[in-house]
Parts: C-alpha cells; structure tokens; sequence
C-alpha cells in the first residue's frame, strides 16, 4: 500500500495560529520535508514535538532533485509531511512538483490547513472579497513587471501580489502606471507579527509612501478594474486602455476591439479616440 502525502500549513507569524493537527503531524510522519531544517527545529520546540520521522531540506535549489527521492518514500507506504518556511505549501513555496508527481503515481495527498498570507490580507485590505486571483510575486526586471501588469489591467477581480520589501516602491509605480495612479489598493505588512500594518491608500499614495523604504513581509491587494457603463469612459480612457493593450504586443486593430468590447461600445467609437489622440500628438 502506497503512503500519504501531508501538506501542513505553518504560522505565518505568531506561533499560536498553527493548527492542532500539525504538532500531530510532525510527531508521527515517517518523513518530513522542510523549506528550512532549521526554522522546522525552531517550530518544533515551540510547539513542544518531537520529530520521530527522518528530516530532509526541501527547498527551491534542490526541489527537483529531491523530488524523486520523496515519491520513492511514498510509493514504499511512508507518510511524507512537506512544510515550508511560512503559509500553505506550493503556494509560492516548494510543493508543487511533489504533489504533481505524487498524483501521477496515484499517491493519496492530503493538507492539514493552516494560515494564509493570501486570504488574510485580502479579509484584511477592505477590498471587494468575493471574485480574486493570486498572481505570485512579479518579475524582478522593470520591462518584465510592466508586462505583466499590463496583461492584468483589465482584470475586474481583486489582485494578490507577494512583493519583496525593497522592491515594493517599484511595483506600486509600475502598477500607477499600468492601473492609474487612482487604483485602490492595500499593502499588508508583518501579518500577525508584532508589527503588523495594513496601509490602504490609492495605488498612487502608496508608492509614495514606500519611496521612503518598507521593511517585512509584504502582501499587496488590489482592487480589480473597474466596471464602467460607456458614458463614463471619457476617449483619453479608451485611448490609454488601446495604448497598454498595444505595448503589451496586440496589434492596434485587435486592441480597438477589445477594449470597445470591455467598456460596451461600438468599435468605432474607440477608433475615432484613437484617430483624435494622434492627431492631436503630431
């Protein structure tokens, strides 16, 4: 009989937020996989447990090493606790290729649910709830966020962002930019730590405010693009919606018709404002 694979989610900040189930885990699994052997010592002796199982790193740089070697364990009949530094594993954290792999072998996976980065700042930033998408951490190179956000500006759901402290003032301009400086948006720092801050503010406000330096764990929320009935999209909106569509790599004609779709009018609307932009630029 195969095994079972235990994902655990682990405190995100104050060690009384982690479940019941995950000192019972980290007591009994066979094997457990950690982000961080060290921080896993430091969780196990605030919780109290003694790790009977063998422990082995599981991190980014030796991931699809490792991987094989776990699945082996698991078809063998042992019970795989994975963990990793913070929050819910796979979710921008090793675990992905393990459970992917697990499945494949028709391996029982299972999670022990804990806290998430995700789904309390999002509770926390007072932006609309019921519609998201998580969007992970944006590239590092300055071209690349563009391209990304720009693929993401007309989204209408609330975004989740993970952002390194010393990158955030850059994101936030780069989402001005792309969003409108007007955007809503929420910067969720040091969640359940001792310094934990939500800033709410426009999207504009904010990168001022970490232009002076940010430190912590950061989650950023955004509020999705608005829904707007044709008469209150002006054609300096229509234009700039045609211009991040156009520097995202559509062809003009096929921007035109996206966004005159997304604000609910005739096409030729949104090619007259185009024509008129142009026009008046040269």
């Amino acid at each position: 009989m195969t095994g079972t694979l235990v994902l655990a989610g682990t405190p995100i900040g104050d060690i009384a937020d982690a479940p019941p189930r995950l000192a019972e885990e980290l007591a009994g699994a066979d094997v457990i996989a950690a982000e961080d052997t060290r921080r896993l010592r430091r969780l196990t002796q605030a919780l109290g447990v003694q790790p009977s199982g063998r422990v082995v790193s599981y991190f980014e740089g030796n991931e699809s090493a490792r991987t094989p070697e776990l699945v082996e364990a698991l078809v063998g009949g042992s019970r795989v606790l994975l963990v990793t530094d913070a929050g819910m594993p796979s979710v921008s954290d090793p675990g992905y290729r393990l459970v992917a792999a697990a499945v494949e072998k028709d391996i029982r996976v299972t999670a022990v649910p804990g806290p998430s980065a995700v789904l309390t700042a999002l509770a926390l930033s007072g932006l609309p709830v019921d519609r998201f998408c998580f969007e992970g951490f944006l590239p590092r190179k300055a071209g690349e966020r563009l391209s990304r956000l720009r693929e993401v500006a007309g989204e209408r759901r609330t975004l989740v962002y993970f952002e390194a402290p010393h990158r955030l003032d850059d994101t936030l301009a780069a989402m001005a930019e792309v969003f409108g400086a007007e955007r809503r948006a929420a910067v969720c720092r040091e969640l359940t730590k001792t310094y934990e801050e939500v800033r709410r503010g426009s999207v504009g406000e904010l990168a001022a405010w970490a232009a002076e330096g940010v430190r912590g764990e950061i989650t950023v929320v955004v509020e999705g693009a608005p829904e707007k009935g044709a008469e209150e999209l002006d054609a300096d909106e229509l234009v700039r919606r045609v211009r991040v569509r156009e520097e995202a790599g559509e062809r003009r004609k096929e921007a035109i018709a996206a966004v005159a779709v997304e604000a609910g009018v005739p096409k030729r609307v949104v090619f007259d404002a185009v024509v008129a932009a142009k026009s008046s630029a040269g």
